[in-house]
């Protein structure tokens, strides 16, 4: 963890007029500001953080990190304090650099995977593979930090100070692999620069978060910065070449010299998946590896979940492990939590699985995925979150109209919207869905529907414990509510 007694130089910081006081704490928050601290005044979508460099100094900030605007904001603040005052070009690589110099450590064999869908799962799969090779391993993302040692986090990204603290308890507690999650808010705020990394990958690219970037071109180059900025030239990235947009990451990578692994159907991968038989609970896979054949039976269900494996398997390659001893293990895989997620079966035989997609793409990727494995219809339960992107929810709708037998459109995350103009925007693209508001009512309307040999897929909110309606989240697990619709069906058997 970090040391007292650190410096502005020893933190790569250079103040205006030459100041180098040493600093007793890091931190973004002007109320968690005590004696001595450096406090962070970036800039914000709604306010920049120089408003709060008043109240920073009052409570004994020896250091201000900002950039031109934030110090012309606070210009009189500034001018009458005995703080250091450290201007920066882009404070928020800058935080990010001094904060993994102020905390000193992270695990020594560090990955990052970025794309629309399938970071989690990418990640998840990365760490037991490495766990199962004896490695003392955790992943950090959506889930929390999960594996031989466990946090929580409150972003996908968290921010510089909270997730270099986490690397630093982390390697304290013995973890030597980690495996992140690269959200494009997290890339484009620079949250990731400083993080030490061997290999990166790419899953995907769809639409989503066009709430926060502005544009499709935008959004991917938040994510390409993951090859470009983040990862070294020394570093391999390990990229899906099936996706439209993997010819475009192997070519920044080309651009700087990066070693590439290439994962995917096509004969010019370098990890190939050249075949896939499915049943009710699992998948056999035949891939190749440069050349040599290999055979196994993943205990996963959905299609796609084979090209998230590989992807993982490659990422863990990457670091240096021997690629038979990771094929070896993949028969070893289980389930992540919410992701593709078997949640309950019924006495008929018919199964309900609980799944994060919460994209068109994803939605249409689960329910296709999930199609060879079901021999009679499949029923999906369909919402989308407020706050977020209006334009995919329609798109939503159409993919799960397209894909599945019958459709049920119900609340997600309404968050400060109006849940009933959101469900009627998800009914845009599939007009003869059945609307049942209460999510509740919805499994047990969705899993009574159910019969022999049928499946029931309840998207959107996966591994979430909670349901955000205006400020207040309610306690609310789809995995939980599946099992009791069905104990309340079928009497107790679940």
């Amino acid at each position: 963890m970090a040391e007292q007694g650190k410096t502005l130089s020893d933190l790569g910081l250079t103040a205006i007029g030459g100041l180098n006081p040493v600093i007793s704490d890091i931190c973004v928050d002007s109320r968690s500001v005590a004696e001595g601290a450096l406090f962070a005044a970036l800039p914000g979508t709604q306010v920049h953080g120089a408003r709060f460099i008043p109240m920073a100094l009052e409570q004994g900030a020896a250091a201000v990190l900002t950039d031109a605007e934030g110090a012309a904001l606070a210009r009189d603040a500034l001018e009458t304090a005995d703080a250091a005052v450290v201007v920066a070009e882009d404070p928020r690589q800058t935080l990010s650099y001094t904060s993994a110099l102020w905390f000193g450590a992270q695990p020594r064999t560090m990955i990052a995977v970025t794309g629309t869908n399938g970071k989690t799962s990418v990640s998840t799969f990365a760490r037991q593979i490495w766990m199962e090779l004896g490695e003392a391993a955790v992943n950090l993302g959506t889930t929390g930090v999960e594996g031989a040692w466990t946090a929580p986090l409150n972003h996908t990204t968290p921010e510089p100070i909270t997730l270099h603290r986490t690397l630093a308890a982390a390697a304290a507690e013995g973890i030597t692999h980690a495996a992140m999650e690269a959200s494009s808010h997290g890339l484009a705020q620079r949250r990731l620069d400083g993080v030490h990394l061997k290999a990166a990958g790419f899953t995907n690219f769809t639409q989503d978060h066009l709430d926060y970037h502005e544009t499709f071109e935008e959004y991917f180059n938040a994510k390409a910065g993951l090859f470009t900025r983040v990862l070294p030239d020394e570093g391999t990235v390990v990229v899906n070449i099936d996706d439209p947009r993997g010819q475009d990451v192997v070519a920044l990578a080309e651009e700087r010299g990066q070693k590439l692994i290439r994962v995917g159907r096509t004969p010019d991968a370098d990890l190939q998946l050249q075949g896939q038989r499915f049943d009710a609970t699992a998948q056999e896979l035949r891939f190749a590896y440069r050349g040599k054949v290999q055979h196994c039976r993943l205990p996963l269900i959905g299609g796609f979940q084979a090209e998230n494996v590989l992807l993982a398997a490659g990422l863990v390659i990457a670091c240096g492990a021997d690629p038979q001893a990771v094929f070896d293990t993949l028969p070893h895989l289980g389930t992540v939590r919410g992701r593709m997620q078997l949640a309950a079966t019924r006495q008929n035989g018919a199964a309900v699985f609980v799944d994060y997609a919460h994209t068109p793409d994803a939605v249409e990727t689960a329910l296709k995925a999930l199609r060879p494995h079901v021999m009679g219809r499949l029923v999906v339960i369909v919402g989308a979150g407020g706050d977020r992107d209006r334009t995919k929810r329609p798109l939503m709708g159409q993919a799960a109209a397209e894909n599945a037998d019958l459709v049920i459109v119900s609340d997600d995350n309404p968050r400060s919207e109006d849940p009933a103009v959101i469900r009627q925007e998800v009914l845009l693209g599939c007009p003869g869905a059945l609307e049942v508001g209460d999510r509740a009512e919805a499994i047990l309307r969705g899993v009574d529907a159910l019969g022999a040999g049928d499946a029931l897929l309840v998207a959107g909110k996966g591994h979430e414990s909670g349901q955000t309606v205006g400020d207040v989240i309610y306690p609310f697990d789809d995995v939980e509510q599946a099992s009791l619709a069905v104990a309340a069906l079928d009497g107790g058997v679940t």
